[in-house]
C-alpha cells in the first residue's frame, strides 16, 4: 500500500469515497458543500424508490419526490481527503484504501 506523506511530515493512506448509502442518507448535502471536487450530486427518491435527477427549476417535481439523497457522480474524481465523512451527520459513506 503507498504512503504519502502531510505538509507537516505525517503519513496519510488515502481512502477514497467508495459507496453512499441510500437509506442511512438524509441529503443534507453537507458533503457536497465541502466536497471541491464534483464527486457527489443530489438525487430524489420517488414513492417506488427509484432514483431521479432533480430538476431545481421545475417544481413539479417535488411532488414526485419522497426525500433527497446524496449519490456519487465522478467516484474517479475523489482524492481520498475525507472531508465530506467529517461532516456527515449520519455516517452513511464508505471509503476504501487502493491497494497499489
Amino acid at each position: 500500500m503507498r504512503t504519502y506523506l502531510t505538509r507537516g511530515g505525517q503519513e496519510f493512506v488515502p481512502a477514497f469515497l467508495s459507496e453512499i448509502d441510500a437509506e442511512k442518507c438524509i441529503g443534507c448535502g453537507r458533503c457536497y458543500k465541502v466536497c471541491a471536487r464534483d464527486v457527489m450530486t443530489l438525487k430524489g427518491v420517488t414513492e417506488d424508490d427509484d432514483i431521479v435527477d432533480i430538476d431545481p427549476d421545475d417544481d413539479d417535481d417535488d411532488d414526485e419526490i419522497v426525500r433527497k439523497i446524496m449519490v456519487m457522480s465522478n467516484a474517479d474524481d475523489c482524492i481520498g481527503c475525507g472531508a465530506c465523512n467529517r461532516v456527515c451527520p449520519k455516517d452513511c459513506q464508505t471509503f476504501e484504501q487502493l491497494d497499489a
